[in-house]
């Protein structure tokens, strides 16, 4: 690799210190209610994450089926029909720290799946086409998927359901739980990155309860015996 990839590679901030960048924006320009709010929301999440089961390294998944931008059915298995997969859970198409998250796997992390022929699914529950948005607005070469009714994941256990405040907050804006996740409930994923085997074992898996705080790329490819390439789109 030439000098300049290497460097390329060097100035590229971690995941996690885009998301400080953007809590300190925040900080300095929400009003402190509607700021209240989402850290109270989050921090709900990060201690109570321990008190139900999630999903943990040595499962084996039951089959799943997702949906693509056409209609058409994704199952788990088709996914890791050549190897292992990496499946990245995220929120909904406009959640800010989704549109950080998702190009930065795109820059970090795909260029070395696409080498070594390991695949790489974004799934959120949100319906289509509302899902296309982040998908097109980052160009993303990976495949972004809809989990019907979050089934797949409450089935992982990695779903919680929006406080009273956070709520309130969200149907002041004029959303609808349906438009969300495409059911009658305020419920979301919580940010996750799985790797999975052919025979639908977890190779490995970190589940983010604050979503702003999200797996490294180093992470993702040190669990696959992986390095990482150089990157291929502008940071």
């Amino acid at each position: 690799m030439n000098a300049v990839a290497n460097n390329q590679k060097d100035s590229t901030p971690s995941l996690n210190a885009l998301f400080r960048e953007l809590d300190a924006e925040r900080r300095r320009t929400w009003a402190p209610e509607a700021l209240a709010i989402n850290v109270n929301q989050r921090a709900t999440l990060r201690r109570d994450h321990g008190a139900s089961p999630h999903v943990q390294i040595g499962d084996t998944l039951e089959p799943a089926t997702l949906r693509n931008a056409a209609g058409e059915s994704v199952s788990l298995d088709s996914l890791t029909e050549k190897g292992p997969a990496v499946i990245v859970l995220f929120r909904f198409a406009t959640c800010p720290a989704c549109n950080i998250a998702l190009p930065y796997y795109r820059d970090t992390l795909w260029p070395s799946l696409q080498a070594a022929g390991v695949a790489l699914a974004a799934v959120s529950p949100q319906p289509f086409p509302a899902l296309n948005d982040i998908a097109t607005a980052h160009a993303l070469p990976f495949p972004v998927l809809s989990d019907p009714q979050l089934a797949f994941g409450r089935a992982l256990g990695v779903t919680y359901q929006f406080d009273d405040a956070s709520r309130a907050a969200a149907e002041a804006k004029g959303g609808t739980p349906h438009a969300l996740n495409g059911v009658d409930v305020w419920e979301l994923p919580k940010p996750a990155v799985l790797i999975i085997s052919p025979d639908r074992k977890v190779l490995f898996a970190d589940v983010s309860p604050d979503w702003m705080e999200r797996t490294e790329t180093s992470a993702i490819l040190k669990a696959l015996g992986l390095t990482p390439t150089e990157i291929s789109h502008a940071a």
